[in-house]
């Protein structure tokens, strides 16, 4: 079904105006207002071929605070080249295509861009083999996508979320890493992938390790976000944690295929916005990935189906955004204000009501190997 476009485009082609209005407030909750972005951008992207939407989110005009309008920027891509293209020739390739998007990005008044997981390379990380893929990994402070990102903020003022393979040449380590860049061009630091998928064949544990660094929040001229690799958006309590440590913004840069999680997608970041009183942005890759490189592992994957796209961004009210298609490349610019999150955090007292300790003195018996279950028996 990679043919499918998105959602969004099938219920608008088939339901009357009025019906898809409420199926839209159902599905998507309160709805976000179209973005205009400059004709220069749309043409931009038109000839780079590459979809652009934008919408923009609203909250209440407070009297003691001013809006804190933010806009966002989320990137999902096909590779560029073959996959068994040069190493170098790959990523190079990515980061032309990505300095494309970027440009366009800036264009729509951008401040924070986020990439897909791992962007520079192939999402081949459970062909069952190791070689060539771990090949693409670099350094997270000094590599060559660190500078190129680092470039791109200087350049147009921007914050990077950059997700790539990162090597840690002291140790011999992999980690999947998201670097962030400040607007400045340096290198803000960096959030490690929390949570590795062991799914049958999707076991990325031989490839890199769980992360290290924790849930850090990253404070930026915009605001203060989190990156949530991938997986652990299955974890409730990873988003938690990035939001207690005051995120206002998490990113979700992800690859995921449709057979695999597509029915969980549009739920897990929105409910994880609702829940923690901040906006959420979900970005997935897109396409179908071909490995022909001469496979020595028996049963070696040469093509995991289709990477489903559908990038969105929610917000603490439980609306989001329409998703970016299924099939083709795509920017989404999103405005928000952050002043939404504290609005809704006193709305609902999602925090404010919260029994955290009495969670934790729960959970610390739980984690212990002579847990028992409180269980009521007749």
């Amino acid at each position: 079904m990679s043919e499918f476009e998105s959602l969004e485009k099938s219920l608008e082609s088939h339901l009357p105006e009025a019906e898809l209005r409420e199926v839209k407030r159902i599905l998507f909750g309160k709805e976000t207002q179209k973005l205009d972005l400059p004709a220069g951008a749309v043409d931009a992207a038109s000839e780079h071929s590459f979809e652009l939407k934008g919408c923009r989110f609203e909250a209440a005009q407070e009297q003691l605070r001013p809006p804190r309008r933010v806009r966002v920027g989320l990137i999902q891509h096909q590779i560029v080249l073959p996959t068994d293209a040069p190493i170098l020739d790959q990523i190079t390739a990515m980061h032309s295509r990505i300095g494309e998007m970027v440009e366009v990005a800036a264009m729509c008044g951008v401040n924070i861009v986020c990439f897909q997981e791992t962007w520079t390379m192939p999402f081949a990380f459970c062909t069952r083999e190791k070689e060539p893929w771990t090949e693409f990994a670099e350094s997270a402070d000094e590599g060559s996508t660190t500078r190129f990102c680092q470039e791109l903020a200087k350049k147009y003022n921007m914050v990077v979320v950059s997700p790539i393979l990162e090597r840690d040449e002291l140790h011999g380590t992999l980690w999947n890493t998201a670097v962030v860049i400040s607007n400045s061009g340096n290198v803000l630091g960096k959030s490690r992938k929390n949570h590795i998928p062991r799914i049958g064949d999707f076991n990325e544990s031989t490839y890199y390790m769980e992360g290290d660094s924790g849930h850090s929040v990253f404070q930026t001229q915009f605001g203060k976000i989190a990156v949530n690799i991938c997986y652990g958006r299955h974890h409730p309590l990873n988003w938690f944690m990035y939001s207690m440590n005051g995120a206002e913004v998490i990113f979700n840069p992800s690859a995921t295929v449709g057979a695999l999680s597509e029915p969980m997608w549009p739920i897990e970041a929105r409910n994880a916005a609702i829940a923690n009183h901040c906006y959420t942005c979900a970005i997935n890759r897109v396409g179908t990935r071909l490995f022909q490189t001469d496979l020595l592992t028996l049963a070696a994957h040469h093509d995991f189906g289709h990477f489903y796209g559908s990038s969105y961004v929610a917000a603490p009210d439980g609306s989001r955004t329409p998703g970016l298609s299924r099939t083709r490349d795509g920017l989404l610019v999103v405005e928000m204000d952050l002043n939404l999150n504290r609005q809704i955090s006193d709305r609902w007292s999602f925090k404010m009501t919260g029994r955290y300790a009495e969670y934790a003195e729960e959970l610390t018996k739980a984690v212990r190997p002579d847990f028992n279950p409180k269980i009521v028996k007749e």
